[in-house]
């Protein structure tokens, strides 16, 4: 039988609390991070605001550094705080939102422009346009049939987008062809945009693969597929990216069994922060966000979509510049190139002349004693005057 020693056993406990004490103080002494780090993302029913608040204990256990979840819906009122009030040092943002923030889409126009790095992938959600399994469509190309019901969710200006315009310009129709051929069937709410499909209401409907109502739909009787978009059609992607510029063409492996391994798109949400942020403390971040990795994934699903591997690949596709200090972890790593130097600077170079004719405009505005707003046709005028010619972002083929 084995003597129990009460002092014995608490020696042991304190000098295991010791070193564990001691591996995190080594590990925090790595880093120089903010006491305190406050992140904005969007609100508090999102993966976003989820799968923040998963890893941010394991960074405060890790380096010392309190991260503060803020949950803003307002995605103008976020971007304030990052870029003008200063009062969040990172953002988690859409890239499209980015783009619209840069280029003064919608109501950024009256707002003060200001340039933004990318500091790491948060997460992506994939879409696909899916039919009834009983469907006789088997392609995209399918879709050029005269009458096929083509669901449109009415309640989101994006999806209103991808199935009115960009479909159609994947499959080479003209707006008028589109018309004369596609009956458009409007639902209102997403729920009902997808079922559509299984209900008979529609043939075909633009969702996304990590939905539950899918799972459903792929559970019931007759089940579901997806139509494959080719990513080597360079020729349909360019014209689906016309409106839709910021999706990412890739081989989908998240979400629905159905439609894993087939062709659709991404949307992607990044951590973002003003250019002028400190190059060391995106460093750090970058440095953290990469060797934490398997402490972090498991605390919320998002989370998996933070890896190297998804971040790299990607960087293979974005058109947002990428901090500086960002860029010399990954020179340090090796997982940074020539090729990559070089459309990153060609991305800092579009997104300051955007952001200096827009500067331009707003000073313009401002001695005329012309409000800012994107609802005021004259400074509108102005504003198209100081941006004419320049090229959008894009995602790159």
């Amino acid at each position: 039988m084995t003597n129990f020693s009460p002092a014995r056993s608490l020696l042991s406990v304190a000098a295991a609390v010791s070193l564990s004490v001691s591996a995190t103080v080594a590990q925090a002494e790595d880093y120089d991070l903010p006491r305190l780090l406050v992140i904005g993302t969007p609100g508090t029913s999102s993966g976003s605001f989820a799968s923040t608040n998963g890893w941010a204990p394991v960074l405060k256990d890790q380096t010392g550094s309190n991260a503060r979840i803020v949950p803003e819906d307002s995605e103008a009122q976020r971007y304030r705080r990052l870029t003008d009030r200063r009062d969040i040092n990172i953002s988690s943002v859409a890239s499209a939102e980015i783009r619209s923030q840069t280029e003064g889409v919608g109501a950024y126009a009256g707002i003060k422009p200001v340039a933004q790095r990318v500091i790491w992938h948060h997460n992506d959600t994939p879409w696909g346009f899916v039919v009834s399994g009983e469907s006789d469509l088997e392609s995209m190309e399918d879709l050029k049939r005269d009458g096929i019901r083509v669901a449109v969710g009415a309640f989101s200006p994006p999806m209103i987008t991808a199935a009115r315009k960009a479909l159609p310009a994947y499959l080479g129709l003209s707006e008028e062809e589109a018309e004369e051929m596609i009956t458009f069937v409007p639902a209102s709410s997403y729920v009902e945009n997808c079922r559509s499909v299984v209900e008979g209401k529609a043939d075909v409907a633009y969702c996304a693969t990590v939905s539950s109502v899918l799972a459903e739909m792929e559970g019931a009787p007759g089940g579901i597929r997806w139509l494959d978009m080719d990513q080597s059609n360079t020729e349909a992607w360019d014209a689906y990216l016309a409106h839709r510029p910021m999706t990412v063409p890739v081989t989908i492996n998240m979400g629905v069994s159905t439609a894993k391994g087939v062709g659709g798109l991404t949307s992607n949400f990044l951590y973002a922060v003003p250019a002028d942020a400190d190059d060391e403390f995106a460093y750090d971040m970058a440095k953290w966000f990469h060797k934490a990795y398997d402490d972090y994934k498991g605390s919320h699903p998002l989370s998996s979509r933070m890896s190297m591997e998804v971040f790299r690949d990607y960087l293979d596709t974005s058109p947002l510049p990428v901090h500086e200090g960002t860029v010399r972890y990954l020179k340090e790593i090796g997982e940074w190139t020539e090729e990559d130097d070089a459309w990153n600077q060609a991305a800092i170079e579009k997104m300051d002349a955007w952001i200096e004719a827009r500067a331009a405009a707003m000073a313009e505005a401002r001695d005329k004693r012309i409000a800012p707003d994107q609802n005021n046709e004259e400074y509108m005028a102005i504003f198209r005057k100081h941006t004419e010619g320049l090229e959008g972002f894009r995602t790159r083929l």
